[in-house]
């Protein structure tokens, strides 16, 4: 499998989809997509590719294809902001986090649930050590 790969925006909107059905036919993703839809064999053919990258498997119904994803939405997210902060931010978690309060303008809720998820990691990680 070549999960490695990132996926482009066209393949991450399927996924996103059947990340959401967990499993579904080309038809059942196709009902999803906002108009315009793109043609069934454009879902077909991306569908196809993410098989080839390792990201779906499919099984046969009928004449049809059920897809399903191989990687959990969780597990692709991280790779990727992995690879962001890696990449973007010389590996630095606290450049990426001022990054998107600076940027996202966020609401004092939100800044309060940031605020509450950090203290609550650090205290797991005060368990541990």
């Amino acid at each position: 499998m070549k999960k490695n790969k990132e996926l482009t925006r066209a393949e991450l909107q399927i996924m996103n989809i059947l990340w959401d059905l967990k499993k579904a036919t080309v038809n059942e993703v196709l009902e999803r997509f906002p108009e315009p839809k793109p043609a069934y064999n454009t879902v077909l053919t991306f569908l196809r590719i993410l098989r080839e990258k390792g990201y779906v498997a499919s099984e046969a119904i009928g004449k049809q294809h059920r897809f399903y994803p191989l990687v959990q939405h969780a597990e692709y997210s991280s790779r990727f902001l992995q690879g962001v902060k890696d990449t973007l931010f010389r590996g630095s978690a606290t450049d990426l986090v001022n990054f998107f309060v600076k940027e996202e303008n966020l609401s004092i809720e939100e800044i309060d649930e940031l605020i509450s998820v950090l203290r609550s990691e650090s205290h797991l990680h005060a368990k541990k050590g």
